[in-house]
């Protein structure tokens, strides 16, 4: 998710200062991504540093409101218009997490599974009984909803696959191959 496109596109509607933005922001995206005050300023810098808003003189309650500049506009007009390309290689921590589980000695990943199946259950209840008053939180909440949905049907396929291997299958002890410094291991 990127704050600082998102703090740029709202400045590109007029000049706001920190609180200002967080409250845009949380408005704007159904508070389902908390930012930080700080991390609202610390962002604002780098956005000056780089020549996308322009610091405005305090007023008389010393609040220094930030504009964007016309490169910015460029920045959000840019942002806008080009597709999320999401990265091939995942980071998601239920992933890795599986990932490796299944491979100890020892570990039951049919129980982490249906330990985060219920988990997940929870989550999704708790989604479609969260109120959509309006169109953007309902925009969110649907985003939520379907990624809560496609973990579930994810953690059926892998039950599904762990059934179809062997106890001990997957397991792996410690490699004693010595990999090369600054080298992957090349797969055999």
């Amino acid at each position: 998710m990127s704050v600082r496109q998102s703090l740029l596109a709202i400045l590109d509607q007029g000049p706001c200062y920190g609180y200002q933005l967080r409250a845009e922001f949380d408005r704007r995206t159904a508070s389902t991504w908390p930012l930080n005050v700080g991390q609202i300023y610390n962002t604002l810098e780098r956005l000056e540093r780089d020549g996308l808003v322009e610091r405005g003189e305090p007023d008389v309650q010393g609040h220094v409101h930030w504009q964007i500049t016309d490169a910015g506009s460029e920045e959000v007009a840019r942002w806008l218009s080009s597709p999320v390309v999401r990265a091939r290689a995942t980071r998601d921590e239920l992933a890795i997490k599986l990932a490796v589980a299944a491979t100890l000695p020892g570990v039951d990943v049919g129980v982490l599974i249906s330990t985060q199946r219920a988990a997940s259950l929870s989550r999704l209840e708790e989604i479609r009984s969260a109120p959509s008053a309006d169109f953007t939180a309902s925009v969110v909440n649907d985003s939520l909803l379907f990624a809560a949905e496609a973990e579930l049907r994810w953690l059926d396929r892998l039950d599904q696959r762990l059934a179809e291997h062997p106890d001990h299958a997957l397991q792996r002890e410690l490699s004693t191959d010595r990999p090369r410094r600054g080298r992957p291991v090349r797969a055999a």
